[in-house]
């Protein structure tokens, strides 16, 4: 595999409509307007929201959706999470499709009950919480409520991206935006963080250095850079922490 040390991120800052079917004509735009890029981070269930009273719905819509993603990406790496029927019913999992492939699944471990996931979702188990490589880059990836477990941290500790897609209310706004610098300060690691920009969500969409710096702007729907990853050798060698 060849190991790539710039990557073109964006991450998407969109609000959830209720029609599912002008959501992922707004993502293949966006997909379509970002296919120079290399990394996609899309906002936690943005295609369908969590829309309980409709769930079968929301289940077959994201399904054939992602028949239709896998069909138009190819070099790219795109990030979602989509509601899936598993055997023991509903889920919330993370996918990751490149070169029109599945390349890594995780269902959501840590339900968040203020929001009631846990009365509607099977929760899934955190062991399956683990690095993963692509094309020679490591990344991690946390779901929303779960970057609130430092144990989870330390399962995806080491990597060189953590991918957070996320549906994070407004009223803890500054609880995500402390947890995501702290995690790449932490991990000496690129975070790169999808939020929700639906009015009762946090927006907060971000790019984060091994440094901690951050880039983000509330009013935009994506944000980009350019990652050299570079960064997180020169960091680890500069601040040892075996």
């Amino acid at each position: 595999m060849i190991f790539k040390k710039n990557i073109k991120a964006v991450t998407l800052q969109l609000p959830t409509k209720r029609r599912y079917k002008k959501n992922l004509e707004i993502l293949l735009e966006l997909l379509d307007k970002h296919k120079n890029d290399n990394l996609i981070v899309i906002p936690e269930v943005f295609l369908t929201g969590y829309d309980y009273e409709h769930i079968s719905t929301a289940e077959k819509f994201s399904a054939n959706a992602i028949k239709i993603l896998k069909k138009r990406v190819d070099k790219q790496i795109v990030v979602l999470t989509i509601i899936k029927k598993e055997k023991d019913g509903f889920v919330n999992q993370a996918i990751v499709i490149h070169n029109h492939k599945i390349v890594h699944k995780q269902n959501k471990a840590k339900l968040f009950r203020l929001g009631d996931e846990h009365k509607y979702l099977q929760a899934g188990k955190t062991k399956k919480i683990k690095p993963f490589k692509i094309d020679g880059v490591s990344y991690g990836l946390l779901i929303c409520f779960e970057l609130r477990f430092k144990e989870l941290w330390k399962q995806i500790e080491g990597v060189d991206i953590v991918l957070i897609p996320a549906r994070w209310g407004l009223a803890r706004k500054q609880h995500l935006e402390v947890l995501v610098r702290a995690l790449g300060v932490m991990n000496q690691s690129f975070v790169i963080l999808s939020n929700s920009k639906d009015k009762d969500m946090a927006s907060s969409s971000a790019i984060i250095s091994p440094q901690g710096e951050v880039i983000s702007d509330d009013t935009q729907f994506s944000i980009t850079k350019d990652i050299n990853l570079n960064e997180v050798k020169k960091m680890r060698r500069y601040i040892v922490l075996d």
